[in-house]
């Protein structure tokens, strides 16, 4: 990449992370909103069970699920798999 497009490429992303910023500043006001009614917080182990142990965990049932389902049939596939190369000796 020659230092034109890497130049172009450098304030096209710098453009877009500018826009990005701008149109989320009123994500950031700490004013409150009319009806606005949030809920107690969470605590550091109910953020962690949530955003850390639940997607392991369905990420593993998910797994289990995949696996068991995948060995309850079995295979007929006529291809390699299932050929033996040992060599079978008759003395």
């Amino acid at each position: 990449m020659d230092k034109k497009n890497a130049l172009r490429a450098g304030a096209l992303a710098a453009g877009t992370t500018l826009m990005m910023l701008l149109m989320s500043s009123p994500a950031l006001a700490l004013t409150r909103d009319d009806g606005d009614d949030p809920g107690p917080g969470l605590s550091v182990i109910e953020t962690l069970g949530l955003y850390v142990v639940a997607p392991i965990a369905l990420f593993v049932i998910i797994a289990a699920l995949v696996m068991v389902a995948d060995k309850s049939h079995q295979k007929k596939d006529p291809t390699s798999s299932n050929i033996s190369t040992r060599a079978e000796s008759k003395a």
